[in-house]
């Protein structure tokens, strides 16, 4: 296993199909993930729900388990250790209680340990055109905090799926030094379709930072179909690799002076404002007058 240079190392993004059966998700999951370390990647990105793709909560809660006992967790920190890397699970449906779960992210280390952790701090609820809807709220509780965590190579930030849309957790993770950040998502085709790669591309060159999002894709045995489309974008926008629909790995080598040379070049970090809003109630047109 090559070791990082200075601030260089190689990133790989596995992209899933999870479906309803935990073991017979993680089988795939660790295969892939194989190969990335067979490719070289010391850092390594699962999606969003890994372990499991559901949308009822009494299942998601019945699939679900508390962090001490997760076989998810447990066999992906072996596999970590055992493979030298730094493993990024996207997510797993942690049980908080007999009523919710925690979607939860993990930044696992070489040696097998918890070097960071984060809950989802936007949940996702939303009517789509067509009759699709979606209520995470029923069964996930929200995080409270954004999360960084220093690598052996620089500063990553985290977050998850939704909370791409909100920027200002994006712009407060760079503000406090994200180099790379992380955006493991289960994107559903139609919101995929229309804004997956234009919203990740916007946080890039707004943050100046790496993007890297894991993502499923395909039809998933729930009846949800995601976008797939893993991403690995540079902090300039320009799209380093990409997946498609189906299951795989890839992979791109990351130099972080890339991101300080963004920031360099426009540096809007820097420019940031505080302001007040203003409302103006604009007059009633007048009746236009008739000619004499």
């Amino acid at each position: 296993m090559s070791k990082p240079s200075h601030r260089r190392f190689r990133a790989a993004l596995v992209q899933l199909r999870s479906g309803r059966s935990v073991a017979g998700n993680l089988d795939p999951a660790e295969a892939l993930i194989r190969r990335a370390a067979q490719g070289g990647a010391l850092y390594v990105q699962t999606p969003e729900n890994t372990a499991f793709m559901e949308l009822e909560p009494k299942l998601v809660l019945a699939a679900a388990e508390p962090e001490e006992t997760s076989v998810p967790l447990k066999r992906l920190r072996a596999l970590a250790a055992e493979l030298g890397i730094h493993l990024h699970i996207g997510s797993l449906a942690i049980k908080l209680d007999g009523t919710r779960v925690a979607n939860r992210s993990y930044l696992i280390d070489p040696q097998g340990g918890i070097a960071a952790q984060y809950d989802k701090l936007h949940l996702f609820d939303v009517d789509l055109a067509g009759g699709e809807s979606y209520r995470e709220s029923h069964h996930a509780r929200p995080g409270g905090k954004a999360v960084l965590v220093d690598l052996p190579f620089g500063r990553l930030g985290l977050s998850i799926c939704y909370d791409l849309r909100f920027p200002q957790l994006y712009r407060a993770l760079a503000g406090a030094g994200a180099e790379f950040i992380a955006v493991p998502a289960a994107f559903t085709k139609q919101t995929g379709e229309a804004h997956w790669h234009v919203l990740i591309r916007a946080r890039a060159i707004e943050t100046g930072a790496f993007v890297l999002a894991a993502s499923q894709g395909g039809l998933h045995e729930n009846g949800r179909t995601t976008f797939g489309h893993s991403l690995i974008v540079s902090p300039w926008g320009e799209v380093l690799a990409e997946g498609g629909e189906e299951p795989g790995v890839i992979f791109a080598d990351i130099d972080l002076a890339a991101s300080a040379e963004a920031r360099a070049r426009i540096p809007a970090l820097k420019h940031d404002r505080d302001f007040e809003v203003e409302i103006v109630q604009a007059a009633p047109a007048q009746a236009r007058k008739s000619a004499p």
